[in-house]
């Protein structure tokens, strides 16, 4: 269960750079009754040993170990880390989170049902923390839990149960980020590189007060923006930490660097994803010799995230990142049609345009995307003044 669960959630943040996701947690929540059910009988069964022993106190043999409270403490450790690890949030906050603007994040509680958690409803909490805040937190500073990095609106509600599918859960559908308090900056970082995480916590009461949780969950990377013209920049970061965030990382820790494939496969995750059609080949290899230069294999090429979005591109304003972006962007809201009928050739430089060109009829023209201008698109054509460009 566990190891689904970390692929579940696995999926869902590669989800956020496009990639397909079969978000349903209908079989994992029956595994997680199952689980509970089991268990549950398991410490009903303890709880009955012991009351009979009460009622009918029997020495052990000489040297041999009491084994009831060993058999309750692991029976009711699983119980807790069955609950504390199904407390999931089903529907992200936006990564790309502007202030004063309002978003919505569903939490569940896989168990909920089974062991009649509704029976006390319990509260959600929802709160924006830091990245060494969410370090702190795993590290199990408890003085963390009410620690904030800015205030969240409309951040409390009660969990509903859905008797019909045996769904324990809560969406927040008004919330508002009113304040951010961002931590001094790292050498070059921009405030688009810093990350955030919306923290969950609730409290479940089980077994008629018996037992008492506190639980509590974090939310994928979320950069903070201001304005809009900071989105390009904070979904370079959302895109990095998405594609290459490491299963049980100190948060929020990537790779500084990475393989041009495993870069590539991102991009053509998000172009498909945005624009309708991924990237061909000699799309991809086009790329790869905007950020290295010409070369025959670039399969062993490591990508820097300076490279991809610090450092400009060569002779131009921009950097790798904000052109693709601008391209993306361009393609998404004007040219979704021809570019999935294969009429946009793009991604090709002016040169190679001209020579291939320059071989054909007069009239014949192409679409590439700009080199010189964010967001652009050229029309190169053949004209009738003697085969010229």
């Amino acid at each position: 269960l566990d190891d689904q669960l970390i692929n579940w959630k696995r999926q869902q943040q590669l989800s956020g750079n496009g990639a397909e996701f079969e978000a349903n947690l209908e079989i994992l929540q029956q595994w997680c009754d199952s689980l509970a059910d089991v268990i549950w009988k398991n410490r009903q069964q303890i709880k009955q040993v012991e009351t009979l022993r009460n009622q009918l106190p029997i020495d052990l043999p000489p040297g041999q170990q009491d084994l009831l409270p060993i058999l309750n403490n692991t029976i009711t450790s699983l119980l807790s880390s069955l609950v504390t690890s199904t407390f999931i949030i089903e529907k992200q906050p936006p990564q790309v989170l502007k202030k004063d603007s309002r978003f919505t994040a569903t939490v569940r509680l896989l168990v909920g049902g089974r062991l009649n958690v509704h029976m006390n409803p319990p509260q959600v909490k929802a709160t924006i923390i830091s990245e060494e805040q969410a370090k702190s937190l795993l590290k199990n500073d408890k003085n963390v839990k009410n620690e904030t990095s800015g205030d969240i609106l409309n951040n409390m509600g009660t969990m509903e149960f859905h008797q019909a599918s045996g769904q324990l859960a809560i969406t927040f559908r008004n919330m508002a980020l009113k304040r951010i308090r961002r931590a001094e900056k790292k050498g070059n970082e921009t405030v688009t590189e810093e990350k955030f995480s919306v923290l969950f916590q609730s409290q479940f009461t089980i077994g008629g007060g018996e037992l008492v949780f506190q639980v509590w969950t974090l939310s994928l990377p979320v950069v903070v923006t201001v304005h809009g013209n900071q989105e390009c920049n904070a979904l370079a970061t959302v895109l990095w930490d998405n594609a290459f965030a490491e299963p049980g990382r100190i948060p929020f820790q990537v790779p500084e660097k990475v393989t041009w494939p495993q870069l590539a496969q991102a991009l053509n995750t998000k172009f498909m994803a945005n624009a309708g059609l991924g990237l061909s080949p000699e799309n991809l290899l086009y790329l790869a010799s905007k950020l290295f230069g010409q070369a025959d294999d670039y399969t062993m090429q490591m990508v820097s995230w300076s490279q991809f979005n610090r450092e400009p591109l060569p002779g131009r304003s921009f950097t790798f990142w904000e052109w693709f972006y601008s391209v993306l962007k361009l393609t998404k809201d004007w040219l979704q049609g021809p570019w999935k009928d294969r009429l946009i050739l793009g991604f090709i430089s002016k040169q190679r345009a001209q020579d291939w060109l320059m071989k054909g009829r007069n009239g014949t023209f192409l679409l590439r995307f700009s080199d010189s201008e964010l967001g652009g698109i050229t029309i190169t054509c053949v004209t009738d003044a003697q085969n010229n460009i």
